[in-house]
């Protein structure tokens, strides 16, 4: 699968963060990111968002995280919710989260 439009998920409220990836061709994968907490977790945000988005096989697109708090559960999630709008994934009104996702 492959990023057809912009896919967005997740919110500015405390404890969350907003995900937006943006297909772009080739160049690999540009990412850009703002958080409450950067000087603390900054590397393990970009280590995540960067692995879960491997697992998902992708290879170029644009991405921005703007994280108030969240967790690595929460991101992982946002970021597999972002992609999956983007490629507009929908069989039979079911996502593949979770567990699914290999």
């Amino acid at each position: 699968m492959e990023l057809k439009t912009t896919g967005v998920a997740g919110t500015l409220e405390s404890s969350d963060v907003m995900i937006t990836l943006e297909p772009k061709t080739g160049g690999g994968i540009d990412l850009e990111l703002q958080s409450t907490v950067l000087n603390s977790y900054g590397r393990q945000i970009k280590e995540t968002v960067l692995a879960t988005l491997d697992r998902l096989g992708v290879k170029n697109c644009a991405v921005t995280v703007n994280d108030h708090g969240a967790l690595d559960c929460t991101i992982k999630a946002r970021v597999e919710c972002a992609f999956y709008r983007g490629c507009q994934y929908d069989v039979d009104g079911k996502y593949p989260w979770g567990g699914l996702i290999k």
